[in-house]
């Protein structure tokens, strides 16, 4: 070995009692707390911003290709919407055409962190995003798709692009590539990342630094945290709190859930899960979006004739605070309400969730680990009893007293419009949920799917979505 060489730790084995610090801060050194939703406020009243539905024909630079019927960019960029051919051996519908997001780059998610008064706080973004139902929300530093940050578009220069980009402008804490909505995009990636920086950095008007208790606080609000903060903000390897100091025996129970024993160690759920993978086969082709059995296309939107499951519509955008003030788009919405949960159980006083191995079309490796329950029940309705999801009704007739949290969030704004789902967290008696589930799904602790979420493809972004809700309620739980 050569003299120069120096060995450094695996680990940083400060950092995660760091996070926790920061996340049981519920008042930051820049903005407090309770000012927050006037801040967000002014930012909107700040820009003017307006989102119209057209038709087709009027998109600029969007057309359906001849031959295909694909809608493309004229750029060749950005994003197709396709069709996609599905056939699986699991479920009720074991095949079925849909249109499908095809979006091959990588893009950012990333949040800038600092120590502020010896606190790390976070410095996060208020984002006008056309599908977002309040249309500004609070997003990562960055969060940009290829094609926008290298200026496709033409627009202005992304901010704080190069400490994501350029190795040495700051520290990086988390890394990982996760995947997007696998039922709308076509093995789509993004890259999370967390990056500490000890440069001065004065937050543009549209900036501001947070910590992680402050983030957890406005979790518990509707639609105010977007799905791509959400994601990053799960990444976080946050360290033990004491179950000792927690409010309540429930709060106990999820902190004991970070880093106590399970019921499954790591080896079995990784055997679990790859049988899984193993036993459910998805097979998904891309074919023309021209002619897709089962969806008609009319002058404003791509419809099933029942009216099911989502469309695809065209807007007109207007954004003064975007890197492009104009511009014209497709988007997916959704028809419904989604219902997004976890069923939980403590079980030698350590809570676990109740994970799902979830196929889904768009998904890399055929399946991740999803929430409990991940549906629209309005796709349902008519289904009979053995066919709708498993433990849907129990979730949605769920008395308040076992609720331990929801609140509504809306999905990835730039490609999907309107789509919300009510996030919820749920203790039901253990009479109600059983030691032995039903097939597909498995019993896992808080810190097991942290670890697994250090990984790519392992947890959906719904899962993470509500892993990052998890952390949000141990804000609270001092």
């Amino acid at each position: 070995m050569s003299q120069n060489t120096v060995l450094r730790p695996r680990a940083d084995v400060e950092l995660p009692g760091r996070l926790a610090n920061s996340l049981i801060t519920s008042q930051g050194a820049m903005l407090r707390t309770e000012d927050f939703l006037g801040w967000l406020a002014e930012n909107r009243r700040a820009h003017a911003f307006r989102v119209d539905r057209i038709p087709f024909t009027e998109l600029d630079k969007w057309s359906f290709q001849p031959g295909t019927g694909n809608l493309v960019h004229d750029s060749g960029r950005f994003f197709t919407v396709e069709g996609l051919h599905v056939a699986t051996e699991v479920g009720p519908r074991t095949e079925w055409y849909q249109p499908i997001i095809k979006q091959a780059e990588v893009g950012i998610l990333g949040i800038l962190v600092k120590e502020i008064g010896g606190v790390l706080h976070c410095l996060m973004q208020a984002k006008m995003e056309p599908g977002n139902p309040n249309l500004l929300q609070l997003s990562p530093t960055v969060q940009a798709t290829r094609s926008n940050y290298t200026r496709v578009h033409e627009g202005s220069p992304v901010r704080y692009l190069d400490y994501f980009l350029q190795p040495g402008r700051g520290r990086v804490l988390a890394d990982v590539l996760q995947s997007e909505h696998g039922a709308w995009f076509d093995r789509k990636n993004n890259r999370n990342m967390i990056v500490e920086v000890d440069d001065d950095i004065e937050p543009h008007d549209d900036f501001c630094w947070l910590t992680l208790g402050q983030i957890g606080e406005l979790l518990h609000r509707d639609n105010v945290v977007n799905m791509d903060a959400r994601t990053v903000l799960a990444c976080a390897p946050i360290g033990a709190l004491d179950p000792e100091r927690a409010r309540d025996p429930f709060a106990a129970a999820l902190r004991r859930s970070r880093h106590g024993g399970a019921l499954h160690s790591d080896v079995e759920l990784l055997s679990w899960f790859t049988a899984e993978r193993a036993r459910q086969n998805v097979r998904a082709e891309r074919v023309p979006l021209a002619g897709l059995p089962g969806w008609v296309k009319g002058t404003h939107s791509i419809d099933r004739p029942d009216g099911r499951f989502f469309r695809v519509v065209a807007l007109s955008v207007q954004a003064g605070s975007r890197e492009v003030s104009r511009w014209t788009q497709p988007l997916i919405e959704p028809r419904g309400l989604g219902i997004v949960a976890f069923v939980t159980r403590r079980f030698d006083g350590v809570l676990h969730v109740l994970m799902r191995a979830r196929a889904e079309a768009g998904f890399q490796d055929k399946l991740e680990l999803g929430p409990t329950v991940q549906c629209v029940p309005g796709n349902h309705d008519e289904l009979p009893a053995e066919e709708r999801p498993a433990f849907l009704d129990l979730v949605l007739s769920a008395d308040p007293s076992v609720v331990r949290y929801e609140a509504v969030h809306s999905e990835e704004g730039g490609r999907f419009l309107n789509a919300e789902s009510r996030y919820m967290v749920l203790e039901p008696g253990e009479d109600q949920v059983p030691l032995d589930p039903p097939p597909g799904y498995f019993w896992v602790t808080v810190g097991q799917l942290t670890s697994l979420v250090c990984h790519s493809n392992y947890v959906n972004v719904q899962a993470r979505s509500l892993l990052a809700c998890l952390n949000g309620m141990l804000a609270r739980a001092q």
